[in-house]
C-alpha cells in the first residue's frame, strides 16, 4: 500500500505548533512536509501547557489532544515518568478505530506500542535520542540534587523500557549514531535527518563583528557550554562575544557580569535570534552531551557563516566538512581569532549548499520516510 493520498496517525509528545525547541521542531516540519506530500496526517498531542492550534488544523486531516498526566504519584511507578505520563485509553481507542499506520514519536509515546489492540498495524517509532543516555547527560550537569535523582532514576527505567522499540516495524533515527545503536540492537532502524525550518540556505558573505553562542540556558547541557565558553575560551579575549537564550541560570549571569566584551541577551523572540546568527562572523557551539543532532547547528549552517564546534557536537552527522572542530579552549580561542579576520566567500557558500541540500533536504527526508510506510 503506498501512502501517498492516504492516511496516517502521528503521535506527537506535546503539541508541535509553535516549534521553538527541538523535539517539537522536528515534529512540526515532517507533518508540514508530509502534508506537502499530500498526506492526510492525523495528529494526536499529549498536551501540557501549550495552547490548541488552529494552524495545525491547515496542515492535517484531524488534530485531537490528550491531557499529560503529570501527577508526582507518577514518579513512583516501573515505567519512565516520560512514558507512563503520556499514557491514554481515550487515544489507544482512536488509534484502533481504522487501519492506517502508525508513526509514534519519542520513546515518550511507546507505552501503547505492544497494546495487542493494535497488533497487525504498521508501527513506526521517531527517536529523537537514545533517551537512557541523554538523560544520563542532563544528571552529570544538574546541581539540584532532587533533581539529579530523577534524572538517573529516569535513565535505568527508560534502559530497562527501551526494548519495547523490538515492537515496531521500523525505528527512524535522528542521527546517524544513533541508527547504528538502535539497528544493532532492534534491526529495524533506518537513518531520516532531523526536519527543520530552514527551506534554503540564507547567508551574507564578508564578515560580522562578533562570535555567537545560543540555545536554550535552562537546559543544563547549554549552561555548561555557555559557562565554558565564558570562563575558558573568551576570559582571556577581546572579541565581543552574544549568548543569546531563555532563562540563564544565576551562575552564568554573574560571570558574564564581570566581562565587557561578553553580552547575555534572554528570551530573545525567533527571528532576533536568526538576525543574531546572520549578523555573527562565528556561530560557536560547543556541546558536552553527544546525543542525537543539535538543531540550532543546522540552523546556524543554513543561515551564519562560520561554525565552531567540538567533536561532540558534529562527529557523525555529515556535516563535518561545514565546520571548524576545535577540542580544547585555547584552540577555540585561537580559531575564533583567526576567523574574525576572514571573509565568508561565495563558494564557503556554495559547499553549504550542495551538502545540505544532498543530507538534510525536509523534502528528500520525507520521501525516505514515505517510502518505509509504502512498505506497510
Amino acid at each position: 500500500m503506498s501512502i501517498i493520498d492516504h492516511h496516517i496517525h502521528v503521535v506527537s509528545f506535546d503539541v508541535p505548533y509553535p516549534p521553538t525547541y527541538g523535539g517539537v521542531i522536528d515534529v512540526y516540519y515532517k507533518v508540514k512536509a508530509l502534508h506537502a506530500k499530500g498526506v492526510k496526517v492525523h495528529l494526536h498531542c499529549f498536551q501540557y501547557g501549550r495552547e490548541e492550534s488552529t494552524h495545525l488544523e491547515s496542515l492535517c486531516e484531524e488534530v485531537k489532544y490528550y491531557p499529560r498526566n503529570v501527577s508526582r504519584a507518577q514518579l513512583f511507578t516501573r515505567l519512565p515518568y516520560i512514558v507512563i505520563s503520556r499514557n491514554s485509553e481515550k487515544l489507544i481507542q482512536e488509534l484502533a478505530n481504522d487501519n492506517y499506520p502508525i508513526l509514534f514519536e519519542g520513546l515518550h509515546t511507546c507505552g501503547m506500542l505492544d497494546d495487542p489492540r493494535l497488533d497487525g498495524r504498521f508501527k513506526m517509532v521517531r527517536t529523537h535520542n537514545v533517551e537512557s543516555d541523554y538523560y544520563r547527560s542532563l544528571a552529570k550537569v544538574e546541581r539540584n540534587v532532587f533533581k539529579r535523582y530523577y534524572f538517573h532514576n529516569e535513565a535505568s527505567k527508560l534502559e530497562a523500557f527501551e526494548p519495547v522499540l523490538a515492537k515496531a516495524d521500523a525505528i527512524a533515527a535522528i542521527s546517524r549514531n544513533d541508527t547504528l545503536y538502535f539497528d544493532k540492537k532492534y534491526k529495524n532502524a533506518f537513518y531520516i535527518p532531523a526536519f527543520h525550518a530552514n527551506e534554503k540556505v540564507n547567508i551574507t558573505p564578508g564578515r560580522g563583528k562578533f562570535a555567537l553562542y545560543h540555545g536554550n540556558l535552562a537546559v543544563g547541557e547549554n549552561n555548561e557550554a555557555a559557562l565554558f565558553l565564558v570562563n575558558k575560551v573568551f576570559h582571556q579575549s577581546d572579541i565581543p562575544l552574544m549568548i543569546a537564550g531563555s532563562r540563564p541560570s544565576k551562575e552564568l549571569q554573574s560571570a558574564v557580569a564581570k566581562k565587557n566584551h561578553i553580552t547575555l541577551l534572554s528570551d530573545l523572540s525567533t527571528r532576533q535570534i536568526h538576525q543574531l546568527i546572520s549578523d555573527a562572523q562565528v556561530n560557536i557551539l560547543p556541546t558536552f552531551q553527544p546525543t542525537g543532532i543539535k538543531l540550532k547547528l543546522l540552523s546556524a549552517l543554513y543561515n551564519g557563516r562560520f561554525a565552531v564546534v567540538n567533536t561532540p557536537m558534529v562527529e557523525n552527522t555529515g556535516l563535518e566538512d561545514l565546520c571548524l572542530v576545535e577540542d580544547d579552549a585555547d584552540g577555540m580561542r585561537e580559531l575564533v581569532t583567526s576567523l574574525m579576520q576572514r571573509d565568508f566567500t561565495e563558494s564557503d557558500i556554495a559547499l553549504r549548499e550542495k551538502t545540505l541540500r544532498e543530507s538534510f533536504s525536509n523534502d528528500i527526508n520525507v520521501q525516505k520516510l514515505i517510502n518505509l510506510f509504502g512498505n506497510s
